[in-house]
C-alpha cells in the first residue's frame, strides 16, 4: 500500500458495543449508528474511502463504505488496531461499552438466582478503544473524538476536553443525549489546546460534512476531489 493510499483511507467507528451477561443477556446502549452513516457519507463525498468498524445496527451504510462488524468492545478494539495503521485517521463516533460483567455466565441466568428479590453483578472495565489507537498514533495520523455528555455545559466541556487528553485526540466532538435515535444533532467542536472552535446545528449529514470540512481544512489529509454530486 502506498502513502497516497493511506491517505485515501479514514477509518469510522459507528454504533453501539453488546457485553453480554450470558448466553441470550446483554448491555448496550442507544446509539444509532446514524451519525456513523452519515460521516461514511461524508468521507466518499469529499474523495476518501470510510472503513467502518460497526456495532449492530439497523441503519444502512452507504455503498463505497467497507463495513466490518462486531459485537462487542473488545472486538471493535481488535478491528480498529488492524485498520488504524493504513488509515490517515479515526472519527471515533461510536459508542462502546465503558464496562462488561465481571463473570459471562454460561448458563442463562435464572430468577432463582436472585437472593431477596435481587441479582447483584460486578462490573469490570472494557478497554478504550481511542486510547489506544492514541498511543500507536502516527505523526501523519488524526484521531477525531466523539463525547456525548449528560452533564450541564460547562462539566460536559471539562469531560470531553479530559478524554480529548487521554485519547491523544486532535479534535473532540461534544453532542449530548438527545441525539440518540435523531436525525438532528447538535454538537461543539473543540481542538486540542481547548479552544470551540466551531458549533453546528441540524441534520447529521449535514453535521457529518462540517466535521469532515474541518479534517480535510486543518488536519494532515489529502484526497482526490470528486465532484460534489458523485457519493
Amino acid at each position: 500500500m502506498t502513502p497516497q493510499d493511506e491517505r485515501q483511507k479514514i477509518l469510522i467507528t459507528s454504533g453501539p458495543t453488546r457485553e453480554y451477561l450470558d448466553q441470550v443477556r446483554y448491555i448496550s446502549n442507544g446509539s444509532s449508528g446514524k451519525m456513523g452513516a452519515a460521516l461514511a457519507a461524508a468521507v466518499i463525498k469529499n474523495g476518501a474511502v470510510p472503513i467502518v468498524i460497526s456495532g449492530c445496527v439497523s441503519v444502512e451504510y452507504p455503498a463505497g463504505a467497507e463495513v466490518h462488524y462486531v459485537e462487542t468492545t473488545e472486538e471493535m478494539l481488535a478491528a480498529c488496531l488492524e485498520h488504524f495503521p493504513h488509515c490517515a485517521g479515526v472519527i471515533g463516533a461510536a459508542a462502546p461499552c465503558d464496562f462488561k460483567p465481571l463473570q459471562f455466565s454460561p448458563q442463562k441466568i435464572s430468577k432463582q438466582n436472585m437472593e431477596d428479590g435481587v441479582l447483584t453483578i460486578r462490573f469490570c472495565k472494557t478497554p478504550d478503544i481511542l486510547a489506544a489507537l492514541g498511543k500507536i498514533k502516527r505523526a501523519d495520523q488524526f484521531i477525531i473524538c466523539f463525547a456525548l455528555e449528560t452533564a450541564d455545559d460547562k462539566a460536559g466541556e471539562k469531560n470531553a476536553l479530559r478524554k480529548l487528553k487521554e485519547k491523544n485526540g486532535d479534535y473532540v466532538v461534544l453532542n449530548k443525549a438527545e441525539s440518540i435515535h435523531s436525525d438532528i444533532s447538535t454538537v461543539k467542536i473543540f481542538d486540542r489546546s481547548g479552544e470551540m472552535c466551531s458549533t453546528f446545528v441540524g441534520k447529521k449529514l449535514y453535521v457529518a460534512e462540517k466535521i469532515v470540512e474541518i479534517i480535510c481544512g486543518t488536519v494532515r489529509l489529502q484526497v482526490p476531489r470528486r465532484p460534489a454530486n458523485v457519493l
